[in-house]
Parts: structure tokens; sequence; C-alpha cells
């Protein structure tokens, strides 16, 4: 059984998805609805723009989807479809980007969903009040309770459970500055703050969470192609009303990709397929499940190995 996953924020660079949409009038295509549906020329930005500003929360996040979506057009093209997967998904953003790759989101309606959300958790925090840091080295139990004992009455949580040894944790700067000292005096191989400009999947995102249970109800979701491993449940969902619900709760909500490794993986899962920029979710799986195959989607090349493997 295999698996296709969509990375989240970070995996971002210039350039990305252009020899895609140059090799496969399908990849360009996406580009282009996605230009379309946001009214500018974001390919351009991600094409030949400068990198500071790709990595804005609102245009990395749709940019992002764009990318992952034009690769998945090119497998199409070789003869690979969604149906090749027995399940899908996504680490933060790249749930939407499973999402529309799966069926359940227009790619117009996933574009637009994103800047949404992109601007709302840029706005949800002044700058400078909140963090985020990756504390390496200790488990997800060990970093919830250190956050717990950094928090001294302000917000300090695990938002992302990324692997074994990588935990992140988001809220008030002081608090996740706490946090650090703190990992580190508990054994943590290294504890650094991020380079992120609002402290995401804690609940002081409340107010963007609000903005996308807004913004989620103007919008069609069907049910998946095949079914989605929701990040804050770790499980398979199919249902529009509970996708559409917990697309709300991942604003606030832990990403608990780790557990959702495995949940696949207890499924049957051997072989994931991480479609889009990077290849920072195959190192996680790896560190995860160390029999677990990946293979990164997002050149030619790539597209044309990955049909390969899939097609024989």
């Amino acid at each position: 059984m295999r698996a296709f996953i969509f990375p989240g924020q970070g995996a971002q660079t210039i350039g990305m998805g252009r020899a895609l949409a140059d090799a496969y009038p399908a990849a360009r295509a996406v580009f282009d609805e996605v230009n379309e549906a946001l009214g500018e020329d974001l390919s351009a930005l991600i094409w030949e723009g400068d990198i500071a500003d790709l990595t804005l929360t609102r245009n990395a996040q749709p940019a992002l989807m764009a990318t992952s979506l034009a690769a998945m057009r090119a497998l199409e093209v070789e003869g690979v479809t969604i149906t090749a997967a027995s399940f899908v998904a996504g680490h933060s953003l790249g749930e939407y980007s499973a999402l529309a790759a799966s069926g359940a989101l227009t790619i117009a309606d996933t574009a637009r969903l994103l800047r949404i959300r992109g601007t709302a958790m840029q706005e949800a925090v002044p700058v400078g009040v909140g963090a985020m840091a990756a504390l390496l080295g200790l488990d997800f139990a060990a970093v919830r309770a250190i956050a717990e004992e950094a928090a001294q009455g302000e917000v300090c949580e695990a938002a992302n459970d990324n692997d074994p040894g990588q935990v992140v944790v988001s809220g008030h700067k002081a608090a996740v500055e706490r946090a650090v000292v703190i990992a580190k005096s508990k054994g943590a191989k290294r504890a650094l703050l991020l380079p992120v400009s609002a402290p995401f999947h804690c609940s002081l995102m409340a107010p963007a969470a609000q903005v996308m249970a807004d913004a989620l109800n103007d919008v069609d979701i069907a049910a998946p192609a095949v079914p989605l491993i929701a990040n804050v449940v770790a499980r398979e969902v199919m249902d529009p009303a509970e996708i559409r619900s917990l697309l709300v709760d991942q604003v606030t909500g832990s990403v608990r990709w780790r557990e959702s490794v495995l949940y696949m993986a207890a499924q049957g899962v051997t072989e994931v397929f991480e479609i889009g920029a990077g290849k920072a979710l195959s190192g996680m799986v790896k560190r995860i499940d160390r029999a677990m195959i990946s293979h990164a989607v997002g050149t030619p090349d790539d597209v044309a190995a990955a049909a390969a493997a899939i097609n024989a």
C-alpha cells in the first residue's frame, strides 16, 4: 500500500515547480488557475521573486499548494491518478493540498482558502508577540510537560509532533524562550527558535480559526477520492462535514504528523510519495518508520521515476 503526502510551510524555494510547468502543460495550467483565483501573478513570485516575499505566510501557503498540485497533474499525465494511493495526508497547509489532489476541494477554492488562512494566521498575533521553537531529541510527552512548565500564565503548547525526536512548541515569545532553556536543561540535543512570523498551531491562533470557520462555510467540500489522514486526529476521515470542522480545529490544534504516519503504517502503508516541494516529510517518515520507503516528487525526473515505480 502507498500514500501520497503533501508538504507544509518551510519547503518553499524560488523556482519550485517551474520545470514541471515547462515540461507539462497540465502542470502549468495549475499555476495559471491559482493566479486567476487570486487575481495576481503568484507564479512570477514563485519562479522569479524574492525568497523573503515568497516566505510570507499569505504567499507561501498557496504557492506550495500550487506546486504540489502541479506535480500531481504531471503524475496524472504519466498515468498515475490519486487512487493509486490508499491514503492522502499533508502537513498543516499540506492538508489542503491533499484535499485538492483528492477532489474534495477545487484548486481555485483551495488557493483562495490558503490566502485567507495565511493572512489570518499572520494577523492573529502582532509580530514579535509570538514565537515557535523546535526541540530536538525529546519525545512528545516530554515536550508537552516542558511547555506546561514554561507557560507561567502565558501560552506555550506543543504544536507539531513531527517525528520521534522533533517536536515544535508555539506560543508567547517569552514562554517559548523559557521552553528552550528548560528543554536544554532536560537533555534536548538542540532547542532553537524558528524563523517564523507567527505562533502557528496554538491557542493564540483562535482569531484565525474563526476566520477559517467563516471562509470554509462558503466553500463546497466533497468526499475525497481516497481517505484523508487528518492532522488533528491522526486517523482517516471521509465525511465532508467532519473535514470542514477539522480544518478549523487544525488552526489552533497540534499537527500530529508522527501519529499520522504510524497510523498509515498500521493500515499497511509501506511506501509514501511526497508530492511537491522539498523532502522534509520524507526525512520525517524515515525517522518515524525506518521500514517505510519514501520518494520525493517535485521535478519531471521525479515524476518519471514515481510513475515507473507505481505503474510497474
